[in-house]
């Protein structure tokens, strides 16, 4: 937030008399000289009375689904924060500034003009320009701009656009009467059964609209929401990978940064304004609401929001999850992914697309390794874990007090069922690890199970593989034509196997079945090796038409007697694949009548401000412009890409870049100290799939995109530290300087609203 301008001073001027000095003679001829300007002090600048506030502000955390933003506690904050927006404004969706706010596949984005235009993050929209690079042509490294609409390019066939038109409290609905079903499978069919049935009347004669049933507080909390999927989403403008990702794997999850990790997409619908598949005659979309860009920034101790769509959280966790998270989970996590980054590295010059498609899967896999390795260093270096074991000592204590017998032998019941799962954890983390490690494989699995549900009808077929899901999982399938790669699909299949050999033969039964050899044969690495080579020679499942075939019209007699080696193996293992499945609804149905109850004492404790775990689903987050330490700042400039920048990747700024920085030509972008800001940091509360939020003023205008944490403060994904956490985003001014003076995006800024300075 700039200072109020200063009042205008009014001058006085002083009357000298006859026009001459007293103390002349009369008949002197020298020149009187004017009265000089009296000397004034100007008026302080207006005294900010909830600065202090603000300043002194540690966030709470929580990410907030918009019907909580009626509850007291947060009126109380904005009021002593100072903010101009009401929070009771952020409770409907559906209005600005929540319904410029768009989920894409796997981030968030926000509609910035009234001809559906789409900001995000850089980093999320790899995946469409790698299907739009040839090794000539790499767009992963240079960028790209469409100067005309006619230039935009498909982000590909499977990328989402989803705009949010409706939400509804269905938990009656969904709940009712669960706890008179004793079968714990049965009761998890119900509850999909029912699901099932919202969404075909949310959907019914509405093939634009896209519905589903998300879950809040471990099951406690159903709501129906309504989305347009619009199906044409094209890439127009993505600045170079050496403005987008600068500093790389080196700067990552780290402060100070100066990464301009933006981009943007436009959604396209059909000439009716319907959503439609790609097509040269589908026309931009035309948002009921689209953000304000604001070119004005905010300052330090400013306060700030953001709306988007965070992935997971595990806070209503219980204590002994976390810590089976903390000694098994999160360490073997951690392991399997330096492999995984150790195979896209082996393959980054390799000849064709592989080396552009490695490059891809290495960024992606180096995010997550280092996110988890941040989780583990930060629940077991601090005090983090102990304070979570207290706030669940407190939740068990207040379910035992009389009167809450139900809530008692819930939690007691829970803690058996955690205990229980994680008892054959690791075979069953290795089987799915196993049965997800190749694209052409998890392509069988899902053969299989569309010919299995087909012949059932569509009401009684599993979620996922009714009619309603078939035109997603054919977008999917052309999709992975376009990103599948025989060399990196065979590496990765091959490290989860033999991954798998460390069990003993017991607690991996399907292995030998997958590879088609007796269960008494010894497995080791070359019979995997021989095998592998095998199935990628013969199979012809990287036929984009032969798979569509299958998916489409696949019968179990068709399947069993495939040649394709890939489709046996599925076969194969299909049984086993069907046992496990049914022991996980198990699980479920008893998850179902427990876990409510421990997230409901939380709620308890905490006063009622407890925010459900993330779960891809629209939060508001609030807080401040807040740096990491006090006296730092929290913003950085382009003036510090110059001494950082040694002209190899991943510090190599385009020359145009550095010219204009050197020259210092910032025009209006400029802050108050005459500096541009390129990064931001606040305490607001995000993790993964938040990346391409907006961040808002308190007026509802976008200054900046969320795309990063520091690594100190990700452990808050468990339990929240507001003293930790610091959020990393792209200030609006960067992105709009580098649209202006570097890349010539004067037609984008227009469209916003702006007018190129530069």
């Amino acid at each position: 937030m700039k200072p109020a301008p200063l009042l205008p001073v009014v001058l006085l001027a002083l009357s000298c008399g006859g026009g001459r000095s007293s103390s002349l003679p009369v008949e002197s001829t020298m020149p009187v000289p004017p009265p000089g300007p009296v000397a004034t002090e100007p008026p302080p600048a207006p005294v900010d009375p909830t600065l202090a506030a603000r300043v002194a502000y540690s966030n709470p955390g929580g990410m907030w689904i918009p019907m909580q933003m009626t509850l007291p506690g947060h009126a109380a904050t904005f009021q002593k924060l100072g903010v101009k927006i009401d929070p009771k404004d952020l409770a409907d969706p559906l209005a600005a500034p929540l319904n410029a706010i768009v989920r894409l596949n796997s981030c968030s984005a926000s509609l910035v003009s009234p001809e559906g235009l789409v900001v995000t993050n850089h980093h999320c929209v790899q995946g469409a320009l790698q299907v739009n690079s040839t090794p000539e042509n790499n767009l992963v490294e240079k960028g790209f701009l469409a100067k005309t609409r006619a230039d935009e390019r498909s982000a590909g066939p499977a990328e989402r656009v989803y705009v949010a038109q409706a939400f509804t409290d269905v938990t009656t609905t969904i709940r009712q009467g669960l706890d008179t079903i004793q079968d714990p499978v049965a009761r998890k069919e119900t509850v999909e059964k029912r699901i099932k049935e919202q969404l075909a009347a949310c959907e019914k004669d509405r093939p634009g609209i896209r519905c589903n049933v998300a879950t809040y507080f471990r099951s406690g909390l159903y709501v129906l929401i309504e989305e347009l999927e619009i199906r044409d989403v094209r890439l127009v403008y993505v600045p170079a990978r050496s403005i987008g990702n600068y500093g790389g794997e080196i700067d990552n999850w780290k402060w100070p940064r100066h990464t301009g990790d933006f981009a943007f997409y436009r959604a396209y619908v059909g000439k009716d304004g319907k959503p439609a598949d790609f097509s040269p005659d589908n026309v931009p979309f035309r948002p009921k609401h689209h953000l304000r860009v604001s070119d004005q920034g905010v300052s330090a101790h400013d306060f700030v929001m953001i709306a988007g769509f965070p992935g997971r959280t595990t806070r209503t966790k219980t204590a002994l999850e976390v810590k089976h998270d903390v000694e098994w989970y999160y360490p073997y996590y951690i392991e399997l992914a330096k492999q995984r980054y150790a195979i896209a590295e082996e393959h980054l010059k390799a000849p064709g697309e592989t080396a552009i498609k490695a490059g891809v899967l290495k960024q992606r896999v180096q995010n997550g390794l280092e996110k988890i390795s941040g989780v583990l260093k930060g629940l077991t270096g601090s005090d983090l874990l102990l304070r979570k074991v207290a706030l669940d000592q407190q939740a068990i204590a207040w379910a035992a007090a009389p009167g809450r017998e139900r809530h008692k032998a819930a939690l007691d019941r829970l803690q058996k069922l955690i205990l229980e799962e994680q008892r054959t954890a690791r075979a069953d983390y290795d089987r799915s690890t196993a049965f997800g490690g190749s694209a052409l494989f998890s392509s069988a699995l899902g053969i299989t199970r569309w010919a299995d549900e087909r012949t059932k009808p569509d009401a009684e077929r599993k979620p996922g593989y009714q009619d309603r899901d078939l035109r997603p999982a054919i977008a999917g399938q052309k999709q992975l034509t376009k990103q599948y790669d025989p060399t990196l699909d065979r590496a990765l299949f091959r490290l989860s196997l033999v991954r798998a050999l460390q069990l003993p033969p017991a607690e991996r039964p399907w292995l030998p079945l997958l590879l088609g050899v007796k269960a008494t044969k010894k497995i080791d690495e070359a019979l995997i090796d021989r095998t592998l080579d095998a199935w990628y020679r013969e199979s012809k499942l990287a036929d984009e038409a032969l798979r569509l075939e299958l998916h489409q019209k696949g019968t179990k007699a068709s399947l069993k007697a495939s040649k394709d080696p890939f489709v046996r193996a599925a076969q194969r293992v299909w049984k086993i694949f069907l046992a496990e499945e049914k022991k996980a609804d198990a699980q479920t149905g008893e998850l179902l009548l427990t876990a409510p109850y421990y997230a409901d004492a939380m709620r308890h404790v905490l006063g009622g401000l407890l925010a459900p775990d993330a779960n891809f689903t629209l939060r508001i987050t609030y807080g401040t412009v807040k740096p990491a330490k006090a006296g730092d700042a929290p913003f950085t400039y382009a003036s510090q890409i110059i001494a950082k920048d040694t002209g190899k990747d991943p510090f190599d700024a385009p020359a145009p870049l550095l010219a204009a920085v050197r020259a210092k030509q910032y025009g209006p972008y400029a802050a108050e100290n005459g500096e541009l800001p390129v990064n931001m940091l606040s305490d607001l509360d995000t993790t993964g799939g938040n990346s391409g939020s907006a961040v808002l003023d308190d007026e509802g205008r976008l200054v900046g995109l969320n795309f990063d944490s520091t690594i100190e403060g990700v452990a808050s994904d468990v339990v929240f530290d507001g003293s930790l956490v610091r959020k990393i985003h792209v200030d609006a001014r960067y992105m709009l300087w580098v649209m202006d003076k570097v890349d010539g995006a004067d037609h984008l800024l227009q469209e916003m609203g702006l007018t190129p300075r530069l």
